[in-house]
């Protein structure tokens, strides 16, 4: 079990990390522009793949106090952060798409 200082001083850890992140493409367009930008039709689903995996790892380290879980959310979190990232760069989703299905072929 988590003590609750080791709770509290995780979650400040796990709200620092998301503003870094956030902070990371707010500098590319700035702030404004990207909360604007953030529930426009091409990334709507990226946002809210985004802020689900957030709310899920705080779900895990907070609540459910398991640590592997919270790992595996944090690890799902910097994915679908890289995701939403792409989507400023334009035909970078395709790429990494492409690129994907090239990679994970299972016909040869």
């Amino acid at each position: 079990m988590m003590r609750r200082e080791k709770r509290v001083s995780w979650k400040k850890n796990q709200m620092a990390f998301v503003r870094f992140l956030l902070r990371s493409t707010a500098f590319l367009i700035g702030p404004g522009r990207q909360l604007g930008m953030m529930f426009d039709p091409a990334r709507i689903y990226a946002t809210a793949i985004y802020i689900g995996c957030v709310v899920l790892a705080l779900i895990c380290a907070l609540l459910i106090h398991s640590k592997i879980l919270t790992v595996f959310a944090i690890i799902f979190e910097i994915c679908a952060h890289i995701w939403y990232s792409l989507s400023y760069i334009p035909f970078a989703r395709r790429m990494v798409s492409n690129l994907m299905i090239r990679l994970c072929d299972t016909e040869l």
